[in-house]
């Protein structure tokens, strides 16, 4: 049973499945046999994208998992006595059917009081950076892995389980052809992931012209756009500050890249704005998921005293963009309260993280901290907005 009763349903826009060993291989077209590859490295397995291991996630077959919420506790009062991320996350446990499967995840939903969710992948987030130099084979991995998604999980199951599939921009037709594809089959939210697109001539901004019938389309189909965390390949600005050439590792971070973490989607937001995407398209609906909120209220200060130089530069004010296309899902340890007097309660979204360990192993506390907020706002950020959302 919940852990208690609300007067409202929750609609959960962050939580995740952990992929099997056959997610990116199992539809991979037979000219890519090898470009993923799971490998024995002193008994443990890893994953190797073109024979290149990566150490990203370190437990890539994902049968023993952080348990969900460990890291309650250190977002909450911080880590004073120095633990290591192995005391931080504690005893790990076996995955179970519902990290898995959608119909034992239905089964935990109720015991969690969940009565939606968006699902989005997990593994998927290590994809694009590591292939960045062959857009053909990221189209190509990413499609398999859609296709896995729609088998094994299906986009829309019982319109309670709304799995995201994945859309990679490198070539914008083959963009619009998987978006198609995912939207015939009921997919009601994809995941674009917030930064440069790769190509043959090098990355680019996904809100430049070239993607306007990309976006056209999106906004066509109805879905929403998920900027959910990732692989951003912003480890290559801070290897150049630390004088090495390091892979992004999100389980050992330092000092220096966490002062910087939020820049991906800082950049991701401003291109969108500053770059003209969101008032060509002022029906665009977004979503930023896992990236907090701390960022926000700066980023909307340098947006205003940008337009306040340079009006020229922006077709409609750019801090009213914002509000009106940008939809946020703080982290419980936020201000949740005052993010609403920011942006708007209408574009304040619960998420979970479940069952990762940096989220709530309990998604239901969520609301304990939207504080002074009214019930009819607290039923708003639990689900209204993003049903809104989600169901037009």
């Amino acid at each position: 049973m919940p852990s208690r009763e609300l007067a409202y349903p929750l609609f959960d826009a962050d939580n995740h499945l952990y992929e099997t060993e056959e997610a990116l291989t199992k539809y991979l077209p037979k000219e890519y046999a090898g470009a993923i590859e799971y490998v024995q490295v002193r008994g443990r397995t890893k994953i190797a994208i073109r024979g290149q291991i990566s150490e990203y996630i370190p437990n890539p077959t994902f049968d023993v998992v952080a348990r969900p919420g460990a890291m309650e506790e250190y977002f909450k009062v911080g880590n004073p006595t120095g633990k290591t991320r192995r005391e931080i996350f504690g005893e790990p446990m076996r995955a179970i059917p519902a990290f898995r499967a959608p119909g034992p995840r239905l089964e935990l939903m109720d015991g969690l009081g969940i009565q939606r969710s968006l699902m989005f992948p997990t593994l998927a987030s290590l994809i694009e950076e590591r292939m960045k130099d062959d857009p053909e084979l990221i189209h190509a991995v990413i499609h398999a892995l859609n296709q896995w998604l729609h088998e094994t999980w299906s986009f829309s199951h019982k319109d309670r389980i709304l799995t995201v599939p994945v859309i990679t921009l490198p070539i914008v037709d083959k963009a619009i052809e998987e978006l198609n594809w995912v939207v015939e089959r009921g997919a009601r939210a994809i995941l674009v992931r917030p930064a440069p697109v790769p190509g043959y001539g090098g990355t680019r901004s996904f809100a430049l012209e070239e993607f306007d019938p990309f976006w056209k389309r999106v906004v066509e189909s109805g879905v929403m756009v998920a900027l959910h965390s990732s692989d951003s390949g912003y480890a290559n600005y801070a290897n150049d500050w630390e004088g090495n050439r390091r892979e992004f590792l999100p389980f050992k971070p330092n000092a220096f890249r966490q002062v910087n973490e939020w820049r991906p989607i800082e950049d991701a937001v401003s291109s969108l704005i500053c770059h003209g995407t969101l008032s060509r398209f002022p029906e665009l609906k977004l979503a930023v998921i896992e990236n907090g909120a701390s960022w926000v209220e700066p980023l909307l200060g340098r947006l205003a005293d940008v337009h306040k130089k340079m009006p020229h530069e922006f077709g409609e004010d750019p801090v009213q963009v914002f509000k009106r296309n940008v939809h946020i899902s703080p982290f419980w340890e936020e201000d949740l309260a005052s993010l609403g007097d920011l942006i708007g309660i209408e574009r304040v979204l619960f998420g979970s993280d479940y069952p990762h360990p940096e989220g709530l192993s309990d998604p239901i506390t969520y609301v304990d901290h939207l504080g002074k907020l009214s019930e009819a706002d607290k039923a708003k950020v639990m689900g209204g907005n993003l049903a809104r959302l989600i169901d037009g």
